[in-house]
């Protein structure tokens, strides 16, 4: 067996509380040290991810989020525990430039272990741990390890217009019930279209 060894060492990257404050529903609100790991394998070998279970100030721990970068979908397998998937399309002016604060279609997918998720193209998409235990995802997205931060922000993929605006248009919830609900990102101006996955909506 003829293994490239190179790229080892960047396989692995994590997403810390700080970085992740740029799209939380409390920025200021105490969550883990890390919110998710990543392991990088590209289209070859595929990605692992590994959130930890928890809230920071009611909302879910979750992926940042991003927009890819050309004409890519992604496909995600549930291999094991529950979360709700994000995916949302956002309109686009007479240039074809995307509109950070106005969203076109929204989807909301409750997945648990067993389930595929397909990530069409131009749909940003994030996906939130709502269960007790970990939550653990395998992707096929692409991996460019030359990027300038090639594991934990890849360089296919657009995070700035998720930055901008704090999140997606909803944020993933535990209702006082303790289920998992939405909240409307108040940032956002419209959205077009929408699909909760039977997942109500909090004032």
């Amino acid at each position: 067996m003829n293994i490239d060894f190179t790229n080892v060492p960047k396989h692995l990257a994590v997403r810390t509380q700080e970085k992740m404050q740029d799209v939380l529903m409390d920025p200021a609100g105490v969550g883990p040290a890390i919110h998710y790991y990543m392991i990088r394998g590209g289209v070859s070998q595929k990605n692992t991810t590994v959130w930890e279970p928890g809230t920071i100030s009611g909302e879910y721990l979750k992926t940042y989020g991003h927009y890819h970068v050309g004409e890519l979908s992604e496909n995600y397998s549930i291999v094991y525990g529950q979360g709700v998937a994000l995916l949302q399309k956002l309109v686009e002016n007479e240039n074809g430039e995307m509109l950070a604060d106005q969203v076109e279609e929204f989807r909301a997918i409750v997945v648990r272990t067993g389930d595929e998720v397909f990530m069409p193209l131009k749909f940003g998409h994030l996906v939130v741990n709502t269960g007790k235990t970990y939550l653990v995802t395998i992707d096929d997205s692409p991996v460019d390890f030359e990027d300038r931060d090639p594991s934990s922000f890849p360089g296919h993929a657009d995070y700035e217009l998720v930055r901008k605006m704090r999140g997606f248009a909803f944020y993933v919830v535990e209702d006082e019930n303790g289920q998992p609900a939405l909240k409307k990102n108040p940032l956002y101006k419209t959205i077009n279209e929408v699909d909760l996955g039977g997942l109500r909506v909090l004032e």
